[in-house]
């Protein structure tokens, strides 16, 4: 089954995207690895959960039942929750917070009210407000390649506690991301090879069938019967 997703802007420096979409009937997908932390809030007979999510370094099976409403806040890569650190909720080990009532969820001790699609950026300003969402400078620094005055060893560790992840395992994943989308818009698996900088096409299999859940052909096909 394939979901029809809506997605918009966010105006926060915080965030990569707001996303929201709809299960017509019980199934299960591929859940390929992602760098991106965040938060999911799924809503199925009536109750809403609220579930913090870490990056994702391979790809997994995940079931889902019918008629479930899904909103998803998409974290910047190199920010997250301090007292939820990426470490503690990647490779789905997801963290569920307790629910409060039907309208609210516990979170740090309080009672916040479950966002939706239109306020998730007031949502988002009010944990940053109260120190709940950070980033971590040193990311985007390294990322882009600017010295910091600190030592290896300190930059290693804020990036990774930021994270979850290696700069070389977010390079990976970036690369698998980048062929995918090469494959689905019909470029040829040689030429995807090429494009995405992959030595030759058994690379290439070995890195979509680890972090896409999918081989260079089934991408192809996949995304052809779609």
């Amino acid at each position: 089954m394939s979901f029809v997703f809506e997605g918009r802007p966010c105006d926060s420096p915080f965030v990569e995207s707001i996303w929201r979409t709809q299960s017509q009937q019980a199934g299960s997908f591929m859940s390929s690895a992602d760098i991106h932390c965040g938060i999911v809030l799924s809503k199925y007979n009536g109750k809403t959960t609220v579930t913090v999510r870490g990056p994702e370094t391979k790809a997994t099976p995940a079931a889902f039942p019918a008629d479930v409403e899904f909103l998803g806040i998409v974290f910047k890569l190199g920010t997250f929750m301090p007292h939820l650190p990426a470490k503690m909720v990647m490779d789905r080990h997801d963290l569920t917070l307790p629910e409060a009532n039907s309208k609210s969820f516990w979170l740090h001790g309080e009672a916040w009210q479950f966002p939706n699609y239109e306020n998730a950026d007031t949502f988002v300003e009010r944990l940053v407000r109260e120190g709940l969402l950070v980033h971590e400078p040193v990311v985007d620094a390294v990322l882009q390649g600017h010295p910091q005055d600190l030592s290896v060893r300190s930059i290693q560790y804020r990036f990774l506690n930021a994270t979850g992840l290696t700069q070389s395992t977010i390079r990976q994943i970036e690369r698998a991301q980048q062929a995918a989308a090469l494959l689905k818009q019909g470029t040829s698996i040689l030429n995807t090879v090429y494009e995405a900088g992959y030595f030759d096409q058994a690379h290439l299999t070995r890195s979509l069938k680890r972090f896409m859940g999918q081989t260079p052909a089934q991408i192809a096909e996949s995304s052809q019967s779609e």
